[in-house]
């Protein structure tokens, strides 16, 4: 390490080096996080991505800025029908369709530079022995019942068919293409011996009758006292986001649980799949040839990945002590993920590490409609490499607008615009100007500015304002992250950036001053590049390859989160070369890319309910909302300092409206309590619209 860099205490990076087996430590702060687990018969969108893989990865990043042993685990969910489902229409075995879209899931996440621990998958050996295991413990301690139901069976193929084998007419619109497991033109959830005139997909000439099976159910109504007295207090202590299982009061409103949890099913009609375990001192006949339900398995991958990972796996497993676990999912895995599995680890009986921190995203959604892979409407996996945008960009856009509260649009033109006018005239601006200024004018070294080694004085004489900003942006970051609020810490971040660029600006950097007044051009200089290298460990979690790019251009190692400004870089240090961070990319751009992944007329027809033409996916009216939008975003320079922090404001009062929204129960009170917090997100939102304009 260069002579001139700070050698402090928890300055730099203290972390197992990369490749080595990451276990918790008695006595530390020990992160364990996990992604929801993709299904294995499809390809990932850009929702699914910022939907868990991403936003799992900042957090795991930003806990190693922490110097916290972190271990960030998911790998594909491969068993169950719809993987059967997808290998029939392909022609192919399940197994070899689950080795097909594994690669190519790890593929498009290692081009997002998502960093897993490691990547598993379920149909490992491992998984089946702790399922199978988990499946015992549940029947030692009383916790499955058997129940007997008609199923429908084919005769062709002298098997049960699952739901999304069979197909045949809705009972409650009469749609003839129903599935088994709900009628896709009205909506309705169905069970498959309801249909009227069922049809196996296999073959539909096939003579189908319902037929008795017997299955394994786990008691979740014996279960369910345990499970809400855990979810009260994890909820509190780990302080999840809002969710659809208890809300901001504290008060359970999932509508399974206020009825009363029934037995569930845990064992299925199928041949891919964890087969079902013999239990001892049982008759275990009509289990044989019968696979666990895929919903019980799935959660199970978690540590069965882990155990992958390490033959040490129980030591980050069974040690809620020392472990805290974060989990990262769209909204529609709550349920599995609050309740199910929850339940499930009660059942079983050990001490297993539990949930901690529940982090669920809303939808986003892809320029005023869906993601639809048949229609190829919207961005998947491997395109987005193809658009030729960095990944940083990508990765900084998707979690700009990641939808924390509620859904969120992916927009080409607010896409350009985050990179033209936030990445590169805010933060790469800032960088650029500084690296530069010392390359040309000391040589590329750090020149003295008679700054002591260590923390800057609030009482500075020259920068006391400068100095105290930085300090709260840096508190406020912490206190976003620690909270896993993502997106206000990716918003400070650029306020911090913002902030440093005012400070040049109002410190007259230039060669004038150099020579005018050396030493406080020194001083300028030092205390801005100690600043970049504090941006760069702050914008580790969310972009990665640029931090990486600022630490070669400051010729610096890898450094922790600080808990306060301060001289790390030394004068007399040698820079690496500057270069620019981020490249403009075209605004004409926004239309050609909106064309190539509008998808087929058929979907847009299909999408037509917000364009009953089809002739465009955006209606002129929300072309207008989308360009004012877009105005408020792409200013003709950087952000000041104002704007970004009148966004976060904009952010934190939106949250704040949603969440006495939920409340309950409704009264007068409440009402005014809203239309207060209405009153002033307007204002915000209108102060906001008018520093635009100004700026």
């Amino acid at each position: 390490m260069s002579q001139n860099i700070r050698r402090a205490n928890g300055l730099l990076r203290d972390l197992p080096p990369k490749g080595d087996v990451v276990l918790p430590k008695a006595g530390e702060t020990n992160v364990l996080i996990t992604s929801a687990l993709p299904y294995c018969n499809n390809v990932p969108h850009l929702g699914n991505i910022i939907g868990s893989t991403l936003s799992a990865d900042v957090f795991s990043r930003y806990n190693r800025t922490r110097n916290r042993r972190t271990l960030y685990i998911c790998g594909t969910d491969e068993y169950g029908t719809a993987t059967e489902t997808q290998a029939l229409k392909e022609g192919i075995t399940p197994q070899e369709l689950c080795d097909k879209y594994h690669a190519l899931h790890r593929g498009v996440y290692d081009w997002f530079e998502i960093a897993f621990d490691h990547f598993g998958r379920t149909s490992a050996p491992k998984h089946t022995e702790i399922s199978q295991e988990i499946y015992t413990n549940l029947s030692k301690n009383g916790k499955l019942i058997k129940q007997t139901k008609e199923q429908t069976y084919c005769e062709g193929c002298s098997k049960f068919l699952a739901d999304r084998f069979v197909e045949g007419t809705c009972p409650n619109c009469g749609a003839d293409d129903a599935r088994g497991d709900q009628c896709d033109t009205c909506s309705r959830t169905l069970d498959a011996i309801e249909l009227i005139n069922p049809r196996c997909l296999v073959n539909k000439t096939h003579r189908i009758v319902s037929k008795e099976s017997a299955h394994m159910y786990v008691r979740l109504d014996e279960i369910q006292p345990r499970t809400e007295e855990w979810i009260k207090g994890s909820w509190k202590a780990g302080n999840w986001s809002p969710n659809a299982v208890i809300n901001a009061d504290g008060h359970l409103v999932d509508a399974r649980l206020k009825s009363g949890l029934r037995p569930s099913p845990v064992t299925r009609d199928l041949q891919w799949g964890v087969p079902v375990p013999n239990l001892e001192g049982q008759d275990n006949q009509e289990m044989r040839g019968k696979v666990l339900y895929v919903w019980f398995d799935a959660p199970i991958g978690y540590p069965s990945i882990t155990a992958a990972y390490t033959t040490e796996w129980k030591q980050w497993w069974f040690n809620h002590a020392n472990v805290r676990l974060y989990q990262f999912m769209g909204k529609d895995n709550v349920y599995f993920h609050t309740i199910f599995w929850p339940s499930i680890q009660l059942g079983d009986g050990r001490p297993w590490t539990m949930l901690h921190h529940l982090s669920t995203t809303e939808y986003l959604n892809y320029e005023g409609g869906k993601f639809s892979k048949s229609h190829n409407r919207g961005v998947f996996g491997p395109q987005a490499k193809e658009t030729g945008i960095p990944v940083s960009v990508w990765r900084f856009y998707l979690l700009w607008i990641r939808p924390e509260n509620q859904d969120a649009a992916f927009s080409w033109a607010e896409c350009i615009a985050a990179n033209n006018n936030i990445l590169l005239k805010n933060f790469g601006n800032f960088i650029n100007r500084i690296t530069s200024f010392v390359a040309k004018n000391y040589d590329s070294i750090i020149p003295d500015g008679g700054d002591p080694e260590g923390p800057l004085s609030l009482n500075d004489e020259h920068d006391a304002d400068f100095i105290g900003d930085v300090n709260s942006l840096l508190h406020d970051y912490i206190d976003a992250m620690e909270a896993v609020k993502l997106r206000h810490g990716l918003q400070l971040l650029m306020q911090l950036s913002s902030r440093g660029n005012g400070y040049l600006q109002a410190a007259g950097l230039n060669t004038a001053l150099k020579t005018s007044d050396p030493k406080r051009c020194a001083q300028v200089v030092t205390r801005a590049i100690n600043l970049i290298y504090i941006l760069s460990v702050l914008a580790e979690p969310f972009i990665p390859g640029t931090s990486a790019s600022i630490l070669s251009q400051l010729n610096a190692p890898a450094r922790s989160v600080p808990e306060s400004f301060s001289i790390d870089i030394l004068p007399g240090h040698h820079i690496g070369k500057p270069a620019h961070l981020f490249k403009p990319i075209d605004e004409k751009m926004a239309e050609t890319w909106r064309t190539k992944f509008e998808g087929t007329n058929a979907n847009k027809a299909q999408v037509g309910e917000l364009d009953a033409n089809a002739t465009h996916v955006q209606s002129s009216t929300s072309k207008r909302k989308a360009a004012k939008k877009v105005a408020v975003v792409a200013s003709t320079g950087p952000k000041s300092p104002e704007m970004l922090a009148l966004e976060a404001k904009v952010s934190a009062q939106g949250d704040a409206v949603r969440a006495l929204k939920a409340k309950t129960p409704k009264s007068k009170e409440l009402d005014e309590e809203i239309a207060t917090a209405v009153g002033e997100l307007k204002r915000l939102k209108a102060e906001l619209v008018e520093a635009t304009q100004h700026n």
